[in-house]
């Protein structure tokens, strides 16, 4: 996962130190730190980025749409439904930096090539991939691109986009709040502990969104699987290493995509 935005303070008319606030602000910061979008991270302001946590399923959804047009373009030039899928999961890919693929592939390779919890984490922290990290990698966006060739229709398919994105990264901030950093520094630390309010208000606008974009029936089956296989990483991440780190964010985040696509692309 990347580092956090550059934090810098401002001052208000009584020359002391203040911080800007406000929904679009929050937002700016979050899409900041989640995408490459050349936002002013100056004008981000100085937040915490566990306190953005409502701010992640929007910008999901965001990343999701940008995705979804990607696929809408590839097939209006004639594309056929595999190259179509292929070029939205990389248009993701780069409007992401592959933030989260990065954190899938450094868990893969130090849950399951890792002795101990020292080794594991010290394996998290290597920015090199090995074979489980690479195997990972693969897997993940040979899936996501199958489930939306199998998918078919571009429509559902962009909707089904914008539910993944939005509702995977809806599940972060619980994760954040359930599970403690499993070192003293790093992202885990860094970002901080959100919110109650913060983690409830990202649950309940992913879940919105998913409904809307997927429909009430296949939305909450989406939504029910996906929250299944998080929440089992959730577990082994514990067992593992006793808590998460920025990459392992990033595992949970793709687990959810990927389940909530499958289960779209399902008949």
């Amino acid at each position: 996962m990347a580092k956090p935005v550059t934090v810098r303070k401002m001052r208000g008319s009584e020359g002391l130190p203040r911080y800007p606030a406000g929904f679009f602000a929050g937002l700016l910061a979050a899409t900041a730190f989640f995408t490459r979008v050349p936002v002013d991270r100056r004008a981000a302001g100085a937040w915490r980025l566990a306190d953005l946590a409502w701010a992640f399923p929007l910008v999901g959804a965001g990343i999701g749409g940008i995705a979804a047009l990607a696929l809408l373009s590839a097939q209006l030039v004639g594309l056929g439904n595999w190259p179509a899928a292929l070029i939205s999961v990389v248009t993701g890919l780069f409007l992401t930096g592959a933030l989260h693929e990065d954190g899938l592939a450094d868990t893969a390779d130090g849950f399951f090539g890792g002795r101990d919890r020292g080794e594991k984490l010290a394996i998290l922290r290597d920015s090199r991939h090995g074979t489980y990290g690479v195997l990972a990698l693969t897997l993940s966006v040979l899936l996501r691109a199958a489930a939306l060739a199998s998918i078919g229709d571009v429509i559902h398919a962009g909707l089904a986009l914008i539910a993944a994105h939005a509702a995977s990264r809806a599940a972060l901030p619980a994760a954040m709040w359930a599970l403690a950093p499993a070192r003293p520094d790093g992202l885990g630390a860094e970002a901080g502990t959100p919110r109650t309010a913060g983690a409830i208000a990202a649950a309940v606008i992913g879940t919105a969104i998913a409904l809307a974009a997927l429909g009430p029936g296949r939305g909450a089956i989406a939504l029910g699987f996906a929250g299944v296989f998080v929440f089992g990483m959730a577990r082994l991440a514990r067992r593992q290493i006793g808590g998460y780190t920025g990459d392992v964010l990033g595992a949970f985040q793709q687990t959810g995509e990927i389940v909530i696509l499958l289960v779209a692309s399902a008949r």
